[in-house]
């Protein structure tokens, strides 16, 4: 590979040294046919000019990107699993494969998934269904329409091994997946550490952490550090709470070692995105008590991060601790406010008429109004821009709903908001006359047609109107 100079390896997980990973080997695969390559996200980091047959060689057999890892390392780390802890976890079917610098400067991690057994694939085939990687595409590709802070699916490479799945009809085709992130480090790793007492190599990381993902070279003792880096990742966290209850969608397992410290959603399972607003909805079968369902993921998260917290017991005081996380709550509310106004389009009126306007809003889609809920991403549609939307809304598919009594407060303020973007409904995708949506029986049915007979015209059309959607929905 010719190097070019927006390519900027910085492989900075080797200076922490022992005692966070292992080194391992890719599986070698039967055969690698490149099914998505997104270079979108590969220009960021400037890996947008290989050729496909360069990409296949290190995304596919992983062979090393110039000074970079020499070879992959499966991270280390523990995790509350539906909160009952597990110590017998890890990076089980990936590894970090490459660390670089994008063109904002920010350290991001090329991960994998379903490159093969790791010391942590316990009895696991290390392997990732090419429906999986088709699933995770179609969830990165609309959260970041939608505005969300999420990983970048970057490869998807089918590998030619038939999985056995008890999830899937089996037997099942294989791929293997690179995802572009801001951090791989999870609230597990230092769960782990705490788990041995290994308050040094703790410590070790946080600073690791705050010089590489928060820009801070802090000088001060270890405790100081501690109540900082906590801070920073509440911070984070709580925005992705907001991101994800925006966006009306249900991550499924948000689990401690799915959770990472710069905040991305990522690690997808059984996702699923909101037909209508339902707070009890869960995405995954499993959930038997709705632990994970749409309207527990703020409680959720604010809980892990008391776990990130209790892994430091050893050296802050609990106070200390408990004060460093107290203003999650505030922070995601000022999140979701932001948020929400987003999805609508509109300017901020200031924090009490906005509140005013959301609490109208979500008890509308909410509401049963003429026997059936308004789907979840049509009244974003619908109301997009606010005030200059009234005619188009109340005249359109779901113009009845709007008519309602139970609808004349939120019509009357949101009808009082101005557009962020006064050209916003100009765009191809507003005058489709339906939203970009991505409920379970369309995903369904985008798999189908490439599992029956091979074609992937249907997904790529949806990734082009997934990507029409975001352009139609920047602010700018």
């Amino acid at each position: 590979m010719s190097k070019k100079h927006t390519y900027k390896a910085d492989p900075a997980f080797l200076a922490l040294g022992e005692g966070y990973g292992d080194t391992v080997e890719a599986a070698n695969f039967p055969h690698t046919i490149l099914r998505y390559r997104n270079d979108r996200a590969a220009k960021s980091v400037g890996l947008d000019h290989l050729s496909d047959e360069a990409w296949i060689r290190h995304f596919g057999r992983f062979e090393a990107l110039p000074d970079n890892l020499a070879a992959p390392i499966a991270q280390r780390y523990h995790g509350h699993q539906f909160r009952h802890y597990n110590p017998d976890i890890g990076d089980g079917r990936g590894f970090l494969f490459a660390q670089l610098r994008d063109d904002q400067g920010r350290l991001l991690d090329l991960g994998t998934k379903g490159s093969g057994t790791t010391p942590y694939s316990r009895a696991g085939d290390g392997r990732l269904t090419l429906k999986g990687g088709v699933r995770e595409i179609l969830a990165t590709e609309l959260l970041e329409a939608l505005g969300a802070d999420n990983s970048k699916t970057l490869s998807i490479i089918e590998t030619g091994e038939q999985l056995q799945r008890g999830d899937e009809p089996s037997p099942t085709r294989s791929a293997v997946m690179v995802r572009l992130n801001h951090s791989h480090i999870r609230i597990g790793t230092f769960q782990r550490l705490a788990f041995f007492s290994e308050t040094e190599l703790l410590n070790k990381l946080v600073t690791y952490c705050l010089k590489n993902y928060f820009g801070t070279d802090s000088n001060a003792d270890a405790s100081e550090n501690v109540l900082t880096f906590l801070r920073l990742v509440s911070a984070r966290v709580a925005v992705q709470a907001a991101d994800l209850m925006a966006a009306g969608f249900v991550h499924g397992v948000l689990n401690t070692d799915n959770i990472n410290i710069t905040g991305e959603i990522f690690d997808f399972g059984p996702w699923r995105f909101l037909p209508s607003m339902e707070l009890s909805f869960t995405a995954a079968y499993f959930d038997e008590r709705g632990l994970y369902s749409f309207g527990r993921q703020p409680e959720a998260l604010h809980w892990n991060i008391y776990q990130l917290a209790g892994s430091f017991a050893d050296i802050c005081e609990e106070d200390a601790l408990k004060e460093a996380l107290s203003e999650f709550p505030a922070l995601y509310h000022s999140a979701l406010r932001s948020k929400l106004l987003a999805r609508v389009g509109v300017k901020p009126q200031g924090d009490q008429i906005d509140d005013t306007m959301l609490k109208l809003v979500n008890g509308f889609l909410a509401s049963d109004a003429q026997g059936s809920r308004i789907g979840y991403e049509r009244f974003f549609f619908d109301w997009f821009g606010g005030g200059v939307s009234k005619d188009r809304a109340m005249t359109g598919p779901e113009a009845v709903r709007y008519k309602h009594a139970e609808a004349a407060d939120m019509v009357a303020i949101v009808s009082q908001y101005a557009p962020v973007n006064d050209k916003a409904l100009d765009a191809p995708y507003f005058q489709n006359g339906a939203p970009c949506t991505l409920l379970i029986d369309e995903v369904e049915d985008l798999w189908s047609h490439i599992a029956e007979s091979d074609n992937w015209g249907p997904f790529n059309d949806k990734i082009k109107t997934i990507r029409q959607m975001g352009d139609a929905l920047k602010a700018d």
